[in-house]
């Protein structure tokens, strides 16, 4: 009786063996594949893209032997792919585990040669087992580029608006050369790729969305496109001089804009004219023992806004704004001033004029904070400003009429959920023509604006 057992049980274990062993040869199959369409967005030309993947999944309690996994353009394709560690264009006799399944990788890059414009690449992958066939459409929108890796620029040289250009390990404008980037150019830097500016920068954007100058990360696929810190910053050294930026908008950085050293003449180190920073994950500008000339900028969203220590600042009709929100919180001033580094002692002078400084939905009380230190002077003054702050901080004088104190200014839309924020005014906005006299004749839009009663921030509102 126990060996008719032991052979009645020693026979199941080895049904259940072959049984794993044993191939599904049905057309009917249970096979699974991850996804129907893959897609990449905007990729360049020498770097290709961010490689994505889908799995083949079989949901039988046998063995499955795809008979091929092909790409249906071939060598000619600009898609490449790597099924279960195969680089082919075909792969054929896979075999998948009961119950497994395998990825498969797939890569695009774009022909050098292809239009300027965006064009959209398309392919397919036929998977095919038990004369059945299974189709993965492939679909990227794919763009020609300048591509600059550990670039170097020791004489001077023109950006025209005819590719976007893309830099990654670097790009320095080394001291005496001169970067001019016109009108229109979309600058794409990689994750590990600062800008260094030793020279000049010089950006000759106009008011036109498509005319602005864009500074921004180069991962372009949802969801990295939003995130902050997607690459370093644009940095001007000791010996950098006379650069300016008109209508710029510089995004998604680490650091936007940093600067050391004071100017080697008698211009600001940097003049921004109608640009917008956005969502830095430290600051969108630190400066330290240097100088700027701000007219008509935006600095929103970042973790520190606005970081002065030491050195010589004006900043005229600017909106300086922090919302928290997915991806950065407002737990930090969005205004910090100081004459000191915390080892060295640095004269400060700050001045501000028709500019709003405002924070919601963060940690923060008063929007604007000082560090002091005796031994050297501190100029902080304030004319015609609103401002959200519970003291007026040690060092801080105000020039004109009495500040506008925690009025909210009434911004046109926040909507934090979908990521959208416009930070022009509402005409019931308490900073509508709370603004003294002043040179300035354009808002941030490159819109009117008059010289007399003009509203305070970086837009006026329009008749």
């Amino acid at each position: 009786m126990k060996a008719a057992a032991i052979v009645f049980f020693s026979s199941l274990i080895l049904l259940s063996a072959c049984r794993k062993d044993a191939f599904i040869t049905s057309p009917d199959a249970i096979v699974r594949i991850t996804i129907d369409t893959l897609k990449f967005d905007t990729v360049f030309v020498e770097s290709g893209s961010v490689t994505k993947s889908f799995k083949i999944v079989n949901e039988n309690d046998k063995r499955l032997r795809l008979s091929s996994v092909r790409l249906a353009g071939g060598n000619s394709s600009a898609f490449s792919m790597n099924v279960d560690g195969a680089f082919a264009t075909e792969v054929n006799n896979i075999e998948i585990d009961a119950n497994d399944s395998l990825y498969v990788f797939v890569r695009v890059s774009v022909d050098p040669g292809a239009a300027s414009l965006p064009f959209v690449i398309r392919d397919s992958i036929t998977v095919s087992y038990n004369g059945t066939d299974q189709k993965v459409r492939l679909e990227a929108w794919g763009q020609n580029a300048h591509f600059l890796r550990d670039a170097e620029l020791s004489a001077d040289e023109t950006w025209a608006n005819d590719l976007p250009y893309v830099i990654v390990g670097s790009l320095r404008v080394n001291e005496g050369a001169q970067l001019t980037i016109e009108k229109g150019c979309r600058v794409y830097v990689n994750a590990g790729a600062p800008i260094i500016v030793n020279g000049t920068l010089v950006v000759n954007g106009e008011k036109d969305s498509v005319d602005r100058v864009y500074f921004m990360g180069d991962r372009l696929d949802v969801p990295y496109r939003d995130y902050p810190a997607a690459w370093p910053g644009i940095y001007f050294g000791e010996t950098s001089s006379d650069n300016v930026m008109n209508y710029a908008v510089i995004k998604n950085a680490y650091q936007a804009i940093g600067l050391t050293g004071p100017s080697v003449n008698s211009n600001p180190k940097l003049e921004l004219n109608e640009c917008i920073i956005d969502n830095s994950f430290d600051a969108g500008i630190i400066a330290i023992n240097s100088s700027i000339k701000a007219n008509n900028c935006l600095i929103s969203n970042c973790g520190k806004n606005l970081v002065l220590v030491g050195g010589e600042y004006a900043f005229e009709h600017c909106t300086v704004v922090s919302i928290s929100n997915l991806f950065i919180q407002h737990t930090a001033p969005v205004l910090q001033l100081a004459n000191t580094n915390g080892i060295t002692a640095l004269p400060l002078i700050a001045r501000f004029r028709n500019c709003i400084f405002w924070g919601e939905n963060g940690l923060v009380e008063s929007e604007i904070s000082t560090l002091r230190d005796n031994s050297v002077s501190f100029i902080g003054e304030f004319e015609n400003v609103l401002w959200k702050i519970v003291t007026v901080p040690d060092g801080v004088t105000t020039i004109g009429p009495a500040p506008i104190n925690n009025e909210n200014p009434q911004f046109d839309s926040i909507d934090v959920a979908h990521k959208y924020f416009d930070f022009r005014l509402k005409e019931t906005s308490p900073a509508i023509d709370m603004g003294a006299t002043g040179s300035l004749t354009i808002d941030l839009d490159g819109n009117p604006r008059p010289v007399n009663l003009p509203d305070l921030g970086s837009y006026e509102r329009q008749p």
